[in-house]
């Protein structure tokens, strides 16, 4: 059972990456739609359905498959486990600011600009290279 809860844990830590890269995209460009804008009413659909239906499913399996998994396989006392998840810590946290940000654009209330998104974008990216490296070479 180990194996089917570990290949699980892959699939939706996949599926989290992949929403949590492509939705400070999608925020990049509704910066650019006038809102109001037919434009800015998909980018809006658009933003909630790939929270609502991929991201946070995702991660809610990610957490809880990886808790599993910790637990069975005795991760609990390993540092680089405690890094990891510290750094999985702080991707629900960026992903909190998504959804908080998803809201902003719903409402037509984004104050952030084209350049912060772009460089959020970064933020998941550096987390996600940082936990696969914690978890593949396990440096501590």
């Amino acid at each position: 059972m180990y194996e089917w809860i570990k290949a699980l844990h892959v699939i939706a830590v996949i599926a989290w990456m992949a929403g949590m890269l492509y939705l400070p995209r999608l925020f990049v460009y509704h910066c650019e739609a006038e809102t109001g804008s037919r434009q800015s009413e998909t980018f809006k659909i658009m933003e909630r359905r790939l929270l609502k239906a991929i991201i946070n499913p995702a991660m809610i399996v990610t957490w809880l498959a990886g808790l599993y998994l910790a637990w069975f396989g005795g991760w609990f006392s390993a540092g680089w486990f405690h890094g990891k998840l510290l750094l999985v810590l702080a991707m629900s946290g960026v992903h909190g600011f998504f959804v908080r940000w998803v809201k902003d654009f719903a409402a037509d209330r984004n104050l952030k600009s084209q350049k912060f998104y772009r460089i959020i974008n970064e933020v998941p990216t550096v987390l996600m290279i940082t936990i696969v490296i914690l978890v593949i070479v396990k440096p501590f």
